[in-house]
């Protein structure tokens, strides 16, 4: 008599090879973009030990102090207007990750995902790492610290559309909402490591909360050219290349609803294809558009406006207003990131039972403002707001979260688009590109605005959030109707 295999062997065996690979794709894409965000959050941690109040740190014995207020500050952030030059540190990094988004989507297309995602987190963690060594160095050039930046913003911009790319070549539209919002939990699970990693060394050695980062993305690097598989063609050995961009030519799209500002965007891709390319979306005759592209670029840029003030001035803000060490206050910050986690996955998850995208950002989004207020009025008369957090996380996060996953892979990868899989990595820039230029502009303005008040800085992201979900009202009103039993007529 045969014996029953093991229930854990029953278990393994009854999942298919593709489904195999799908977890290890989505495992792989989440801990390399994971890699992404935990070397971006370092240098909102270390603002608050960059300029201190040396007032109250005790100095050593053998040191000649010219000024008790900043000696123990690294210049030259131990100016007046230190908020300003953080300002400027931020938009260094976040308007050259926002330029080179909008031609990463390019370079995605024609070049292998693998080599692509890789040659970037290895240069991301050289480029970290060489901010980190300005500590060690002596380096006191803002100039040195802005270039880095830089260059840094302009290399992690192959991270998103490499990785969306991935995870849409691998999974259906079924419950992408759901599946894409915990798998999009990498953003907030980076920002709580880099807080985390960043603590432990910011008062002892600065330096090293960037070097370690910075080595933990290009050790990924590594096991990303070892290990990843793009696409399932190319796991079966399939020679046809239906992915690639040399056979868009025979698609023949049809006619849709064209928007001006859309054309825009998607015109300045096919003209930069045209020499050796058809893009992601044309046809012999008429150009194809995507319907609802320019309202969720456009709301995306509000949204991550709010996010990443968030993500770069949350902890210099507790540590200045809740008077907290950098430590404590970078460990509080990440609370933050905890409610994002929740709030992702939430989204999807309401998105795909109701099939409403545009309403579950919109609704998340009216939460979101009054939420704000809260957070900033509890901080600043309460050290402990864990809740407050918590709750501000999700619901800024969410509608974030959910237009740069599912609603990108759902562009991405539109009955329009007939196979081309490529077209995800362009959609996902456009889309992610426009929503980097608030996220260059909220930590900026925070920069300018913070030495008026921090309140005159909330102000600013309730009003984002306001515009945000203003932005989202055409498509939310076509989804009412869709449950009502309407249908959209198509003119012409």
């Amino acid at each position: 008599k045969m014996r029953s295999l093991a229930p854990g062997i029953k278990l393994i065996t009854s999942f298919s090879r593709d489904s195999w690979y799908r977890f290890f794709i989505l495992l792989l894409t989440f801990v390399f973009y994971t890699t992404y965000h935990l070397s971006r959050k370092p240098i909102s941690i270390i603002k608050s030990q960059l300029h201190r109040n040396c007032s109250n740190v005790i100095h050593p014995a053998d040191l000649n102090i010219t000024d008790n207020d900043t000696w123990c500050d690294w210049a030259p952030f131990d100016q007046n207007n230190y908020q300003n030059l953080f300002g400027v540190l931020d938009n260094c990094f976040l308007v050259a990750y926002a330029i080179g988004m909008f031609f990463s989507g390019i370079f995605g297309e024609r070049l292998p995902l693998r080599y692509y995602l890789s040659s970037g987190m290895i240069l991301s963690g050289i480029f970290t790492a060489l901010f980190g060594l300005g500590f060690y160095w002596q380096i006191h050039s803002l100039w040195y610290y802005c270039l880095v930046q830089a260059l840094n913003g302009l290399v992690q911009t192959t991270g998103w559309p490499a990785v969306v790319a991935c995870v849409g070549n691998w999974f259906g539209k079924g419950k992408r909402g759901f599946i894409m919002g915990i798998w999009n939990s990498h953003t907030s699970v980076g920002n709580i490591l880099g807080s985390l990693i960043a603590g432990v060394y910011v008062s002892s050695a600065w330096g090293l909360s960037f070097i370690v980062p910075g080595i933990i993305i290009a050790a990924a690097g590594v096991i990303c050219f070892l290990f990843l598989v793009e696409s399932k063609q190319e796991q079966k050995g399939n020679k046809n290349k239906d992915c690639s961009l040399s056979n868009t030519t025979n698609l023949n799209i049809n006619i849709k609803i064209v928007d001006t500002a859309t054309i825009f965007y998607f015109y300045s891709v096919y003209f930069n294809h045209r020499s050796k390319y058809h893009p992601v979306i044309f046809a012999h005759r008429v150009v194809f558009i995507l319907q609802g592209v320019v309202e969720f670029s456009l709301c995306l840029l509000f949204a991550k406006l709010v996010s990443y003030t968030f993500l770069y001035w949350l902890p210099l803000y507790i540590a200045n207003v809740a008077h907290f060490d950098p430590k404590k206050a970078g460990d509080l910050s990440t609370l933050f990131d905890v409610g994002g986690i929740v709030g992702g996955i939430l989204a999807g998850l309401i998105s795909d039972y109701s099939g409403g995208r545009a309403t579950t950002c919109c609704a998340m989004l009216i939460i979101a403002a009054p939420m704000v207020s809260q957070t900033f009025f509890f901080l600043s008369f309460f050290a402990q707001t864990s809740g407050m957090l918590l709750w501000c996380g999700a619901l800024v996060n969410g509608p974030y979260a959910l237009i740069t996953t599912a609603v990108s892979a759902d562009l991405g990868t539109h009955e329009c688009l007939r196979g081309n899989s490529r077209a995800l990595s362009t959609v996902t820039a456009i889309i992610d590109g426009t929503g980097s230029i608030g996220a260059a502009v909220g930590p900026l303005l925070a920069g300018l605005i913070s030495p008026t008040g921090w309140n005159n800085v909330f102000y600013m992201l309730i009003a984002a959030d306001v515009l945000a979900c203003l932005l989202l009202s055409r498509l939310v009103y076509k989804e009412v109707r869709g449950w009502c039993g309407y249908t959209t007529r198509l003119r012409g």
